[in-house]
């Protein structure tokens, strides 16, 4: 489900595995020009398909009715118009979240939004989630994801879909954990980005990813309180990739805004959405009911939302750090 980059990867490994899929892309003239030159004409285009092995299609509905596994890769923020186009229900699904946000307005995560509005169940909802750029999948480097799911057996099943040579996958029963890890990553990357834009080196983005990986310990820790090493690849890893990699579209929205482009300006220059904007409002929002002591949190709202100087807010940032 959806057409980006992060569709395109796993569309890519699932056909690694099996014959066929169903693969839903909302606009007919993508799927047209997908068609004709036997890739996506907008993301990944070095990635070439056997478009024979693919029934797209642009009713949802249709592909969810001829699907027992359906793969969400629709932007945090899209996804809601989508699903209320929805006809049958999701109960006899596997349902999998390849989406690393929260469901704006609601403030819920994706997997407690399928649990609460159409009924999956804990066994039936999985999460994928990991250091794993699709930019890289693409290029075929070595990658590892990791599976989420209260059902370890089912996890695995899935995980077997989308192992490749170049892909390794575990699985974990934290589903809560990594899915709150996955989306803050996002917002400290774009702090990072916006460090970098500013001109900050290295020494401080290495304090800086420090102090992030503690305050998203202590709110998922708070959150969710569980045996979990916060230094597993699904948290830790996930949180380096995404604040230092060339491919991070949050880290470049943040080099961009602390380069000076505004919000709008930044994500209009982009053409690809940045979940981290969304998800710092949604935390933010979230961390109201918390009150767990988030200071980088705090300086991306800031920043992004209440339009502080990014110049200004790092500095006191800094001071708080060690």
């Amino acid at each position: 489900m959806g057409g980006g980059s992060w569709a395109t990867a796993i569309a890519k490994m699932v056909l690694g595995n099996e014959d066929s899929i169903n693969w839903f892309i909302r606009r007919d003239d993508r799927i047209a020009e997908f068609k004709r030159l036997g890739h996506n004409p907008s993301y990944l285009t070095g990635v070439d398909f056997d478009i024979n092995r693919i029934n797209f299609s642009s009713n949802i509905n249709d592909v969810v009715e001829e699907s027992d596994v359906l793969v969400f890769a629709i932007p945090s923020p899209y996804l809601k118009p989508h699903l209320k186009r929805l006809r049958g229900k999701l109960k006899e699904k596997f349902v999998v979240s390849a989406i690393k946000g929260v469901i704006p307005d609601d403030n819920i995560l994706i997997s407690e939004y399928f649990k609460r509005h159409f009924g999956v169940a804990d066994e039936n909802m999985a999460v994928i989630a990991g250091p794993c750029h699709a930019e890289e999948i693409a290029l075929q480097r070595i990658s590892y994801l990791t599976i989420g799911c209260a059902d370890k057996e089912k996890a695995l099943r899935f995980g077997s879909k989308l192992a490749r040579p170049y892909v390794k996958t575990t699985v974990s029963d934290d589903v809560v954990g990594i899915e709150y890890s996955s989306v803050l990553k996002n917002v400290y990357a774009i702090a990072a980005g916006i460090c970098n834009g500013l001109k900050y080196g290295d020494n401080f983005q290495a304090v800086l990813m420090s102090n992030a990986a503690v305050e998203m310990t202590n709110f998922i820790n708070h959150v969710s309180p569980r045996a979990r090493n916060i230094s597993e690849s699904v948290y830790m890893g996930d949180l380096l990739v995404t604040g230092y990699s060339q491919f991070s579209r949050n880290r470049i929205f943040g080099t961009m805004v602390g380069k000076g482009y505004s919000v709008k300006a930044a994500q209009l220059e982009m053409e690809m959405v940045a979940e981290g904007y969304y998800g710092t409002k949604c935390m933010k929002e979230i961390n109201r009911t918390q009150h767990v002591n988030m200071p980088i949190l705090d300086a991306v709202y800031n920043m992004l939302y209440e339009k502080i100087s990014p110049t200004i807010e790092i500095k006191l940032l800094t001071d708080s750090m060690r």
